[in-house]
């Protein structure tokens, strides 16, 4: 049945092509053949041209920037993806901050420490041009990543004490990538070091991306990614080629832990001013007894004992003669509730 099949939808295709062309000619109107399979060819990068010495060379330039570690066991594992889950759980009840949480559709990224604008979040696109977010504007990194993940590397000697301040989770669903780019070195420190979890993938480097569909040239170098493995880059790798994932290698659920330290010159995203309601101001009034470790309070303080900054509260002429009516209807004083007396 299946042989006998074959001629027939091809004489199909072929009537349907000849019926579209005597349209054609009778209407005037173009018609586009029909197309049984639609074939776009794989983008070629700058490293296809290489010869086979030169193609050597980059690739153990590559091999020279990337470390790799097997620390965590499986029942490590299984508890830090309990973690991650749990991440997951709290950002659909949407319980973190707005710059916490990128989605796109087949892969959620979670910041946490600092995050940064990118690809397109950028007001001006291009290399150079990535910003961190405002202090505060992400949640902090939890404390499991610090008790699970980063004591255990540091323990190893791996990172040194106190070089995470920025922790990024990435969680794909199968096909899911992320494209070829190279982790803004004016943003952070070198090593990138990233643990990945769920299942086993792939990091590729020297990849070229084209879409509608989806296509990637073929890497210079992929690098295998065991459930609990550790990655480090830098040096070349790390600054000198594009890495990414691509969707052929994200078979089933994977996710991955980045760990990086920001640099302490990095440029931050300039924060909106602050504009305070009237309503606010009234609201604030200085308090001698009561202290704070809040910086907000202190400066709310501050700028409330000001003789510039502290306005007198507005009274209602309207209010205060009625209730100077309702209290002499009581028998009471009028020189209480006088306007004279209410302080502003």
């Amino acid at each position: 049945m299946a042989t006998e099949s074959v001629p027939d939808l091809r004489e199909k295709l072929h009537k349907s092509s000849h019926t579209q062309k005597e349209y054609g000619k009778k209407t005037g109107i173009k018609c586009k053949p029909l197309q049984s399979h639609v074939h776009k060819a794989t983008p070629r990068s700058k490293y296809d041209d290489l010869d086979t010495e030169q193609r050597e060379e980059e690739l153990q330039r590559v091999k020279g920037g990337i470390e790799q570690h097997r620390l965590f066991s499986e029942k490590q594992c299984k508890e830090i993806e309990k973690k991650i889950d749990k991440v997951v759980k709290i950002s659909d009840l949407g319980l973190y901050k707005e710059h916490t949480v990128d989605r796109a559709p087949l892969r959620n990224k979670y910041f946490f420490g600092e995050g940064y604008t990118y690809g397109s979040q950028l007001t001006k696109r291009g290399p150079g041009n990535e910003r961190l977010y405002s202090k505060g504007d992400v949640d902090e990194i939890p404390s499991w990543i610090h008790r699970l993940v980063v004591r255990p590397l540091c323990e190893s000697n791996v990172i040194p004490e106190g070089f995470v301040n920025s922790a990024v989770i990435n969680d794909y669903k199968p096909g899911g990538c992320i494209v070829s780019h190279i982790d803004p070195p004016h943003i952070f420190e070198r090593p990138i070091v990233s643990v990945s979890f769920f299942s086993e993938s792939a990091l590729s480097f020297g990849c070229k991306f084209s879409f509608k569909p989806i296509r990637v040239s073929k890497p210079v170098l992929t690098l295998p990614l065991s459930r609990g493995c550790v990655t480090l880059l830098s040096g070349y790798a790390a600054d000198h080629i594009t890495h990414c994932v691509r969707p052929e290698d994200v078979v089933t659920r994977r996710a991955v832990i980045i760990l990086r330290r920001v640099r302490d010159d990095a440029p931050r995203l300039i924060p909106p001013p602050e504009v305070t309601s009237p309503s606010r101001k009234r609201n604030i009034l200085p308090s001698g007894d009561s202290s704070s470790d809040s910086e907000d309070n202190e400066n709310q303080s501050s700028s409330s004992s000001s003789d510039e900054s502290y306005k007198p509260v507005k009274v209602s002429s309207k209010v205060i003669c009625l209730s100077d009516d309702l209290n002499l209807k009581e028998g009471k004083s009028s020189m209480q509730s006088s306007p004279k007396h209410v302080k502003r």
